[in-house]
């Protein structure tokens, strides 16, 4: 099934001192603090120290800016269910690995996925990334659907409700986690897996 890209155009060459990742970065951080439509090409260039034009060495405008950073979130999302481990072996390992993969990309790009998850579709950018979202959804429901069907999990849980709600918890590791704490993604990963298992798992009698 083709998804709609975001990719920009071809990267341009800027200035020495900052280079197009820097630029991205401040604007993600502006993006997330401000809001997309309150944040102006001013305002990532004082976070910078450089002028606007400096800006413009890198990029062509503030959307081009939001579609990189929003194509960086989902290109790793995705890049999870394209694994060879999410695709083959024994569903309940993919689906494991699925839930691990996806808090690492959370605790990895922190601040990428956190403008991900705040996306309202204003804009025709924002509606082609949250097809691409739910693209992504979808295929995550299949795989706990698909790990009911082996009764892998209890008979009394709804597929599509547990996945939600497993997802809602993951998603809101975004409105608490902080980088410098205690707990790194493969940590975190490790503890949700658990929790979510103890839960869903079928007993055997």
């Amino acid at each position: 099934m083709s998804i709609s890209s975001t990719k920009p155009d071809a990267p341009r060459r800027g200035r020495p001192g900052n280079d197009r990742d820097d630029v991205i970065s401040a604007a993600v951080r502006l993006f997330n603090e401000h809001g997309y439509e309150a944040t102006t090409i001013g305002m990532i260039a004082d976070q910078l120290g450089v002028s606007k034009s400096a800006i413009y060495h890198h990029v062509r405008s503030k959307e081009e800016l939001l579609a990189a950073a929003l194509d960086h979130a989902m290109g790793a999302l995705e890049a999870v269910l394209d694994d060879p481990r999410a695709v083959t072996g024994d569903v309940v390992d993919r689906l494991e690995f699925v839930m691990r993969g996806t808090v690492t990309v959370l605790t990895g790009e922190l601040a990428e996925v956190t403008l991900l998850l705040r996306l309202r579709g204003n804009t025709e950018l924002e509606r082609r990334v949250l097809e691409r979202r739910r693209h992504f959804d979808r295929a995550v429901a299949q795989l706990m659907q698909d790990v009911a069907d082996e009764e892998n999990i209890r008979a009394d849980i709804d597929p599509r409700a547990a996945t939600r709600l497993v997802f809602g918890m993951i998603n809101s590791i975004t409105e608490w986690y902080r980088t410098d704490g205690p707990l790194n993604g493969q940590t975190l990963g490790d503890l949700v897996v658990r929790l979510v298992f103890q839960g869903l798992r079928a007993r055997s009698s």
